[in-house]
């Protein structure tokens, strides 16, 4: 079954109250994320994906996010066959912060893209 192309919007363009899922490893997270996005490494994804569905259950678009855009891809990919309306940031964390949008660190340190 085919279902056409993948999702997928810039990072400019994800609205400032739109629910991020960031799939990246827990080092990069550390180094800046998006403030109030939830957190699954793609590493532990499926056996976290309840973690998702419950935080995701009143039908929200999710905006999937990695650091370029091809983790990211991947899950969306899994996402959209769940039926969740999902959709891949392209570019990714940096295209995030070469949009200029905000980042946060858990430990108030100068967020960055690792």
């Amino acid at each position: 079954m085919n279902f056409g192309p993948l999702p997928s919007v810039d990072a400019a363009a994800v609205p400032s109250e739109g629910f991020v899922l960031d799939v990246r490893e827990d080092d990069e997270w550390a180094a800046g994320h998006v403030e109030g996005a939830l957190h699954i490494p793609m590493s532990d994804f499926v056996a976290r994906f309840g973690e998702l569905t419950e935080a995701a259950d009143d039908g929200r678009r999710v905006y999937v996010m990695c650091r370029v855009g091809g983790r990211s891809a991947q899950v969306t990919q899994y996402l959209v066959r769940q039926e969740i309306d999902a959709v891949n940031v392209d570019g990714g964390m940096q295209a995030w912060d070469g949009a200029g949008r905000p980042m946060v660190t858990d430990n108030g340190n100068p967020a960055f893209v690792l």
